[in-house]
């Protein structure tokens, strides 16, 4: 697996850069198959981090529902949508990214979504019950301590190719949560309607510490040197820096 450690500088290309390469690798996928009847592997890690804050909604997220927007709006907050299923984030500075592009053809264990939750989930946890000998998979896709959500996940999901991505609260500045983030309407079983203060919490640790642990689990050890950029920048334009886009629900 190749490892990409790499924040770009804007928070439309960080998500841009997820989708980017998950139909890179699908792309690249159907040429090789059509060319040779084989196939070579592109799945990647990815870490990422924001220096601003800013509110992701999942795909078919209602963004009115998710985020409180006048107060998002007064504070500067963007309130972005991604690509992916999935609730609404909030992002910045202490919530670590990670980003797998799973090819499901060497996965047999990610044929399905829910397969693929608890696979990905199982292995993260491994990664990093050192840090936190409690850490369990709860719900159907998070990462809890105790009865304290650390980490969500979300997917989309190609023909060849998975985009499974996750954030890891370490060090993040938790009271922000419910500053820009309404209570969500579909919520796990375990959280029992409780508000954002009192169901997260900060893994700790460093992100040197979980990137590495992590990259370790994956086996990720190829250093990937080149992104897409001109998907990148076609992605930004076209739809992550658009209100059709951001604001369609």
């Amino acid at each position: 697996m190749q490892l990409l450690d790499l924040t770009l500088n804007t928070p439309e290309a960080n998500l841009a850069l997820d989708e980017a390469l998950l139909l890179e690798a699908e792309s690249l996928s159907q040429v090789n198959q059509e060319a040779s009847g084989d196939f070579a592997s592109a799945e990647t890690l990815r870490f990422w981090e924001s220096s601003r804050y800013f509110v992701v909604v999942g795909a078919g997220g209602r963004v009115a529902e998710e985020a409180k927007i006048e107060v998002c709006r007064r504070d500067g907050i963007p309130i972005l949508r991604r690509a992916s299923g999935g609730g609404t984030v909030l992002q910045g500075p202490g919530c670590l990214n990670y980003t797998l592009i799973l090819d499901i053809r060497r996965r047999p264990k990610c044929q399905d979504i829910h397969g693929t939750n608890r696979y990905v989930l199982e292995l993260m946890s491994e990664a990093l019950r050192k840090l936190a000998p409690e850490i369990a998979i709860r719900g159907i896709s998070d990462l809890a301590v105790g009865e304290r959500k650390v980490s969500g996940t979300a997917q989309r999901r190609k023909k060849a190719y998975i985009l499974f991505h996750g954030t890891l609260l370490y060090r993040f500045d938790l009271p922000l949560i419910e500053r820009y983030l309404r209570l969500p309407r579909r919520q796990p079983e375990y959280r029992n309607n409780r508000p954002h203060s009192d169901f997260v919490c900060n893994l700790g640790g460093t992100s040197e510490e979980l990137r590495r642990r992590i990259a370790e689990v994956w086996e990720a050890t190829e250093i990937r040197q080149e992104i897409p950029v001109k998907l990148v920048e076609q992605l930004v334009d076209e739809k992550y820096s658009r209100d059709e886009w951001n604001e369609q629900f």
